[in-house]
């Protein structure tokens, strides 16, 4: 019996994603770190509050994020789990509209704001069009989470972070998929004045041939395909419904899953 395992795009098993919350105008140069080393991920937007003196600029998004995910944040950040129903609807419903206008493209993702969320509040969001919610924390592993509504990162950046990026590049076992996920705020590193260590991270982490520079959405989607896969019973056959690659380990070779295809495997 063929051993197969599920693996990132182009056979890759390790990931790296990135969520940075709020809009504001530190994002400018965040993202000038992240461009500059090809490392991609998420910001999650407040758009009440775009073109403030703190906040990025509706007319520059397109640009400034364009390498990158745009994601909703709720309209006025307000600790939701507080909030009526109706107005955590609104709330989200709204960001995502006014978000999808600037952006030109369906907004899937949310992060929650204050990290305030409950079961309930999980439970809504599929009916609202989000695929994905980001909690606060720090779990300090790699793992894949159980629960994407529920979605914790490995870290944030002022919580061992270079350690966390060491262990994580030196990863080897390729029978597991391993995720590591950062996130933050961009005013953060002004505020504590410490911008060289994402510089720092980034350098360090970036341009490795086994990792994948992903932002949040497209993990979920690359799960998802990856969940749709189609096998025989004795497992020598594969079919992918989807209109995109899969990538799948059969015995330590790699295989590409072309979309709409079936796939003898062996």
């Amino acid at each position: 019996m063929k051993t197969i395992f599920s693996c990132f795009p182009e056979g890759k098993h390790k990931a790296l994603t990135m969520s940075y919350d709020d809009g504001r105008r530190f994002d400018r140069r965040l993202v000038d770190i992240f461009d500059k080393n090809g490392i991609r991920g998420t910001f999650h937007i407040n758009s009440g509050f775009l073109g403030s003196e703190e906040h990025v600029r509706r007319e520059e998004m397109r640009d400034l994020y364009k390498n990158h995910e745009v994601a909703a944040h709720t309209v006025t950040h307000p600790t939701i789990a507080r909030c009526p129903k109706e107005q955590i609807v609104q709330q989200i419903l709204k960001d995502r509209e006014a978000l999808e206008d600037i952006m030109g493209y369906t907004v899937r993702g949310l992060s929650y704001p204050n990290g305030s969320c409950n079961p309930e509040i999980a439970g809504m969001l599929k009916s609202l069009g989000i695929e994905y919610s980001r909690v606060v924390g720090s779990k300090d592993n790699y793992n894949l989470p159980d629960d994407f509504y529920m979605w914790q990162a490995t870290c944030h950046h002022n919580h061992n972070l270079m350690q966390h990026a060491e262990t994580f590049v030196n990863l080897f076992k390729k029978q597991y998929l391993y995720l590591m996920y950062v996130w933050g705020h961009s005013f953060e590193f002004d505020r504590d004045g410490n911008w060289e260590l994402i510089e720092e991270f980034c350098k360090y982490v970036a341009n490795k041939p086994d990792i994948w520079y992903a932002t949040n959405i497209e993990i979920i989607d690359y799960s998802k395909l990856i969940n749709s896969l189609k096998f025989s019973v004795k497992g020598d056959l594969v079919y992918n419904p989807s209109a995109k690659a899969a990538w799948l380990s059969v015995d330590g070779d790699v295989v590409e899953v072309k979309g709409g295809a079936q796939l003898k495997l062996f």
